[in-house]
């Protein structure tokens, strides 16, 4: 198990825990991290992680994919 953010571009992964606090915790459920999922890096920009989840894309902070573990 690792953070996301050591995830290799364009390898689908697994989602195994969503980390942080319970705010935290629930925005990521709400854009579609949750644990069973399947995300994929597409891209990684200036600290920031362009990332493929349930069929849509999504940016996110290097500290939020730091929470996300697969």
């Amino acid at each position: 198990m690792m953070p996301l953010i050591f995830a290799t571009v364009g390898e689908e992964n697994t989602i195994k825990k969503v980390g942080g606090t319970p705010e935290v915790k629930k925005h990521l459920e709400d854009l579609g991290f949750v644990p069973g999922g399947c995300v994929t890096i597409i891209n990684q920009l200036g600290g920031n992680v362009i990332v493929n989840v349930k069929e849509a894309r999504v940016a996110i902070s290097r500290e939020m994919a730091q929470k996300i573990m697969v």
